[in-house]
């Protein structure tokens, strides 16, 4: 059999921050959604995420960060509800945050997901059976109860990351999703969905103690990928 090439992907990380020179890369209407919210926390999550994505994109095309623009139209309907793309590039990203973590993934002429997760112990029993399949759920009642917070946010983050990148976001079933095992590489085992299975390639990251995270690229090849923690969200390369 032929090796399939491998795609390249950079994953930027980035501390949550709020302060003038970040937001000062915001649109009018990210400003608007920036004010929006109501906890500190919340606010520098969303401003560093938008200077992540805006420098990363602006560094990849060319573009001064504050002039990157971007498209939401789905890519699979044409509404107004997809996942957020630069008109014109080749450079595809994905972003995500949680707790005091942002991140960002970049590929070339392949479409990235990435999900990031703090790691919480509530409500694990009754979220687990709307999130895992059948063979997932018997996977994790086999984990330590210690164990299964972290168990429960790897499978998390790994579908996430596979409906990100198709582009599907949540209107997909979870559970039509089957990953592998926690103790295991990640891997997209199945897929139920109205749409045919697509072809993916996945990765677990290092996004720190206390958070679990993945990345998923749709190609048929394998991930050639980069890691990169910034101390400052416009350091990005």
């Amino acid at each position: 059999m032929p090796k399939r090439a491998s795609v390249a992907c950079l994953v930027l990380w980035a501390p949550a921050l709020d302060r003038a020179e970040i937001r000062g890369l915001m649109s009018a209407e990210e400003r608007a959604r920036y004010e929006r919210f109501a906890e500190p926390a919340d606010r520098a999550r969303f401003a560093t995420a938008r200077a992540l994505v805006r420098t990363a994109m602006g560094r990849a095309t060319g573009v001064a960060p504050d002039l990157v623009r971007f498209d939401r139209r789905c890519r699979h309907c044409g509404g107004p509800h997809g996942k957020p793309w630069v008109p014109g590039a080749a450079v595809k990203f994905s972003l995500s945050h949680s707790g005091g973590r942002v991140v960002v993934a970049l590929a070339e002429h392949a479409e990235p997901g990435v999900d990031v997760e703090r790691i919480v112990g509530r409500q694990i029993a009754r979220l687990a059976p709307r999130v895992l399949s059948a063979r997932e759920l018997l996977d994790l009642e086999a984990v330590p109860p210690r164990d299964r917070p972290a168990a429960y946010h790897v499978y998390w983050t790994r579908k996430e990351a596979v409906l990100k990148a198709v582009g599907r976001g949540l209107s997909s079933s979870l559970r039509g999703i089957t990953v592998s095992g926690p103790d295991r590489p990640a891997e997209l085992r199945h897929w139920e969905a109205e749409f045919g299975p697509p072809a993916i390639a996945m990765s677990d990251l290092r996004p720190g103690r206390g958070y679990a995270a993945a990345l998923a690229l749709e190609t048929p090849g394998r991930i050639d990928l980069t890691e990169r923690y910034l101390d400052d969200p416009l350091d990005a390369p």
